[in-house]
């Protein structure tokens, strides 16, 4: 496992995901030409990817040398309203045989329709120990459901749900970025590796290299971010000032220089 691990986050203990598995999800137009996305941003030093069961197999050539993660899980569309409860979709077996260097699937505790994610998390992590496979889990409060008068993303409600993960044997988490500075509190619960999420928000490069750099101070170990990158026209760019940022403590300032 940990040479696996390694594909993902390097001797730094840092990792920038770009994560491209939403088009299994939802309508994605700038995913339509993968092999593209991929190969501008290995140029820039992305290290891995989160992406989808038929793109690991059908751009095989164009990952190189970077980390794979599948999506586990899924089996929804958007354009179905509401959408369907997530469910556990690939094994740890599925990863191995397809080149995958890890797995990751949805937690989301609190949730009226998708709490059961927590359920297929812990088989997951046991079925992907057998494989010497990490596993991700992307932690969420309620899901995406609103409720009234519970702050769903709240410093304590990510804090728990990141260390319910691990402690249902997630190897590292996907978190959402909350409370600023206050984000510490998260990452000094939960003794595996936490990396920020994107975000489907459009937002400038500014913002974009401030998050994250506010998230590493914060303690994250990096990130997974896709739709803020790939709808960038100069994606080789912006990966390699964001890896800067991630790997070599860059500023934001000196991050904009790059792009």
């Amino acid at each position: 496992m940990k040479r696996r691990m390694n594909n993902i986050f390097k001797k730094d203990g840092r990792s920038f995901i770009l994560a491209i598995d939403h088009s299994a999800m939802m309508p994605s137009p700038d995913l339509k030409d993968p092999g593209h996305v991929i190969s501008e941003a290995v140029s820039g030093g992305v290290d891995g990817f989160l992406t989808t069961y038929g793109i690991i197999k059908n751009f095989q050539k164009d990952f190189g040398n970077a980390g794979i993660i599948l999506r586990a899980d899924g089996g929804i569309s958007a354009i179905r309203k509401p959408m369907a409860p997530m469910d556990s979709l690939y094994t740890a077996e599925d990863a191995v045989r397809i080149g995958a260097d890890a797995l990751l699937c949805m937690g989301y505790p609190g949730s009226d329709t998708n709490e059961h994610t927590l359920k297929y998390l812990a088989r997951l992590a046991t079925d992907a120990e057998k494989f010497g496979l990490p596993l991700g889990a992307e932690m969420l409060p309620y899901g995406f459901e609103k409720h009234e008068g519970i702050d769903t993303r709240s410093v304590d409600l990510m804090s728990f749900a990141c260390r319910q993960g691990a402690d249902f044997g997630a190897d590292f988490i996907k978190s959402e970025f909350v409370g600023g500075e206050e984000f510490k509190k998260v990452t000094e619960n939960c003794y595996v590796p936490i990396l920020v999420l994107g975000g489907s928000k459009a937002k400038s490069l500014e913002e974009i290299f401030t998050g994250i750099k506010d998230a590493i101070n914060a303690g994250s170990s990096g990130i997974i971010m896709g739709r803020n990158i790939v709808r960038q026209p100069n994606i080789a760019a912006v990966c390699a000032a964001i890896s800067a940022i991630v790997h070599d403590d860059a500023t934001v300032e000196e991050a904009l220089k790059m792009v």
